[in-house]
């Protein structure tokens, strides 16, 4: 899309359109799986009207992951190394949980991403994401410094958090096979605040 002025509303429109068809499509198929004929078919554009917008599917691709980084952060950024250590810790956790909850698509683009080996977001990984886990890393050991948490490793802290809280978006169709009308998310929630708060109480 020509970038020398402001786009209009009708193009607003159609970009949001394209990506979120895009989410649809990628989540459900993955990266290779897709087609643009299939996102242009979701937005209900013509393939050409697409291309008008996104050169490309790795540009849509790109586009979709480049926003979902700066969502996934979020809640990292909110860890507050002036509250209360454990409360800081378990309220990061429900972050986590209610994303997984409210954003699955989002969840499993990023996990489809990172199982290609994310070549399209490798830097950022490297910088934006590193850069912000070994910034929160330094709290939590401050915190095992103080006695205020016990020690765990700090890195494999925060992974697991992930792997616990971002499993019920991408094995969705798993977990409630299993738990069948249960919703999972309510009986989730409880289960890892017991298990994080008997782990890092002293």
């Amino acid at each position: 899309m020509p970038k020398d002025r402001a786009p209009t509303r009708i193009q607003r429109k159609n970009r949001a359109a394209i990506l979120e068809a895009a989410l649809n499509v990628f989540s459900a198929h993955g990266y290779r799986g897709a087609t643009v004929d299939q996102i242009a078919a979701e937005a209900g554009l013509s393939k050409p009207n697409l291309l008008y917008y996104f050169p490309s599917k790795e540009a849509i691709h790109t586009a979709l992951l480049t926003g979902l980084l700066e969502v996934w952060l979020a809640p990292l950024h909110e860890l507050n190394e002036n509250g209360e250590p454990l409360e800081e810790i378990l309220s990061y956790i429900r972050r986590k949980l209610e994303m997984s909850r409210d954003l699955p698509r989002e969840s499993r683009l990023f996990a489809n991403e990172l199982v290609q080996g994310a070549p399209r977001i490798h830097d950022a990984l490297s910088s934006d994401l590193k850069a912000l886990v070994d910034e929160k890393t330094v709290i939590l050991t401050r915190w095992m410094d103080q006695g205020k948490i016990s020690r765990v490793h700090p890195y494999h802290l925060i992974f697991s958090i992930w792997a616990l809280t971002q499993h019920y978006a991408d094995f969705d169709v798993q977990v409630r096979a299993i738990l069948g009308d249960e919703d999972p998310f309510e009986g989730a929630e409880p289960f890892v605040e017991t298990l994080y708060r008997k782990l890092l109480t002293l």
